[in-house]
C-alpha cells in the first residue's frame, strides 16, 4: 500500500509518499508544492489553484492508495489561520477527488508517533524520519513533516480508535 502524507501550507505544501508492506515502511518520494505570492487581490485564488494543480500531478504520478493530512492548529493570527485552512482544504480535496480515503491527524499525535514526544522540534522530526526511512533525504522541512504524517498513518490506519478522523 502507498500512503501520501500532506503538510498543508499556502506557500509550501509538503508531500511524502511511503510504501507499507506488513510492518515494513519504505520511502517512495517526497517534495514540496510551492507557490509564489503576488501583489494582486486575486493572489489567494491563484495560489490555491497552483497547489491544486501541483498536488493533482503528484497523486497521478505516485498513485497512492490512501492519504493523511495534518490538522490545522489555531494560532493568534486569525487571518493566517483562515488562509492555512484554505490550503488545507486543497490537501483534503485533491486526494478525495482521486478516490482516496483521507485521514487527519493532530500535529502532536504525528510527533508523538514518529519521535515519541508530542512537542518535538522540526529537527527532531526530520531526524526520526531519516532513521525510519533509511536513504531518505527530505527535500524540505515541509516534506519531512509530510513523511512523518504518512508514517503516523501507517502506524494508526488499522487501529480505528487511534485515528483522529477519516473522510471518504
Amino acid at each position: 500500500m502507498r500512503i501520501i502524507g500532506l503538510d498543508p501550507g499556502l506557500r509550501h505544501l509538503g508531500w511524502g509518499v511511503i510504501r507499507v508492506e506488513g510492518s515494513k515502511i519504505t520511502h517512495v518520494a517526497n517534495g514540496t508544492c510551492d507557490t509564489i505570492a503576488g501583489t494582486g487581490e486575486g493572489d489567494l485564488a491563484l495560489r490555491l489553484l497552483s497547489l491544486h494543480d501541483q498536488l493533482t500531478a503528484v497523486i497521478a504520478q505516485y498513485a497512492p492508495q490512501a492519504a493523511a493530512v495534518e490538522q490545522v492548529f489555531v494560532n493568534r493570527d486569525g487571518a493566517g489561520t483562515l488562509k492555512l485552512g484554505q490550503a488545507r482544504a486543497i490537501a483534503l480535496l485533491v486526494p478525495a477527488q482521486a478516490g482516496l480515503s483521507v485521514a487527519e491527524y493532530a500535529p502532536n499525535k504525528v510527533k508523538k508517533t514518529v519521535v515519541g514526544v508530542g512537542h518535538a522540534e522540526k529537527q527532531q522530526v526530520d531526524h526520526m524520519v531519516r532513521l525510519q526511512l533509511p536513504g531518505c533525504a527530505p527535500s524540505s522541512p515541509d516534506a519531512a513533516d509530510a513523511l512523518a504524517i504518512a508514517i503516523c498513518h501507517a502506524h494508526h490506519r488499522r487501529a480505528p480508535g487511534l485515528r483522529e478522523r477519516t473522510t471518504a
